[in-house]
């Protein structure tokens, strides 16, 4: 040590006393973010377990339920051109079916009219009051059909009936957006048609479109729509997908048993871990359609949907899209006046309009 001065040692040693102190002391804050962050896990399980009840999922039928989904049912499906909707959360009083949701469901059906419209709900129960009267408005379409789904009977015969039956879901923070996941691409392993989130608001025909899906970004392909058909290319990637979901189902990532699913599963088939280069070519056929097919407005730009301020612009952006996603999961709470000129509100009035002009003053 070349120091001469023996104030020039402690002062050095005072430094490197400092430096201790300070390790320690950032050792101790990380560690207690550390402990609140496992905290906050754990008060998040709580909360989804305590406030997602999900025991409607293995009780059978009972004389006050919805129509039982049968092999009418299944034989009227087999032969394709269907769109599938599902509600998977339980009512105590009835079942809720919300203005926006119904919305979603007729405007697939108006847009389609040769095609099954089907909405599959768990929920041993019937209709609440306060949604009987949009579901009449539905029922006037002759192409909807809404039935009760027992999971016990419906994953029969199929590659994740052991695996169901193992109680998957009791290790999801996130029950009902999983077993939305599961259905997804169970639904469309047993029959060939077009799977969409409940809201969706279709804008164009969809008849033609047989195998695919969309991006969400250039980046990122989505699960909020997808489209499975009966060809050998469409059972094969629906096979694929239900059996990743089995393989790499995780209860504690929100999202990697829907979107991961097909993400994973097309880099497999695409070769490619982008959906910019997941070409129809590169995919074997399988198209992964743009953004501005069905996320022409992306999450993060989703209150432009509620801006009358650039009604104009927003409709110019969503106008060639076959459907629109509204992230309900971010928009739920905004409020929309029936009458008003926010894009949703013009929307819907043009594409669900039985449900937009009876559902009161709020849609």
């Amino acid at each position: 040590m070349r120091f001469g001065k023996y104030s020039d040692i402690l002062l050095i040693n005072s430094g490197k006393m400092r430096k201790k102190i300070l390790i320690s002391s950032g050792f101790g804050v990380l560690l207690f973010i550390f402990v609140l962050s496992c905290n906050n896990e754990m008060i998040a399980s709580l909360v989804s377990s305590s406030i997602e009840d999900i025991s409607c999922y293995n009780e059978p039928s009972a004389f006050y339920s919805l129509k039982s989904f049968d092999t009418k049912d299944a034989e009227r499906l087999a032969a394709g051109k269907n769109i599938f909707f599902h509600e998977t959360s339980c009512f105590d009083q009835g079942i809720v079916l919300n203005a926006r949701q119904a919305c979603a469901v007729e405007s697939a059906a108006k847009i389609n009219p040769g095609m099954n419209i089907y909405l599959l709900v768990l929920s041993n129960m019937n209709f609440s009051n306060s949604s009987k009267d949009l579901i009449m408005h539905l029922k006037s379409y002759k192409n909807i059909h809404i039935r009760r789904i027992f999971m016990e009977e419906y994953v029969k015969d199929t590659p994740i009936e052991e695996w169901w039956a193992s109680n998957v879901l009791k290790s999801s923070r996130w029950p009902r957006s999983h077993m939305s996941d599961i259905l997804r691409y169970l639904t469309l392993w047993k029959f060939p048609g077009i799977y969409l989130d409940l809201d969706v608001v279709v804008k164009s025909p969809l008849e033609k479109l047989k195998d695919f899906t969309g991006a969400e970004s250039w980046d990122d392909v989505a699960a909020g729509v997808i489209g499975f058909g009966a060809s050998h290319l469409g059972r094969q990637v629906a096979d694929a997908c239900l059996r990743d979901l089995k393989k790499n189902f995780r209860g504690d990532i929100w999202g990697n048993n829907g979107p991961g699913v097909i993400t994973r599963t097309l880099q497999k088939i695409c070769a490619t871990k982008y959906a910019r280069d997941m070409t129809s070519k590169r995919c074997h056929g399988f198209t992964v359609y743009p953004p501005s097919a069905f996320y022409p407005i992306h999450y993060k730009m989703w209150k432009e949907y509620f801006d009358s301020k650039n009604i104009t612009e927003t409709l110019k952006v969503i106008r060639k899209a076959y459907a629109i996603h509204v992230w309900n999961k971010l928009s739920h709470s905004e409020e929309i006046k029936v009458g008003s000129d926010v894009p949703y509100a013009v929307i819907a009035n043009q594409y669900c309009p039985k449900v937009y002009n009876n559902c009161g003053k709020i849609f």
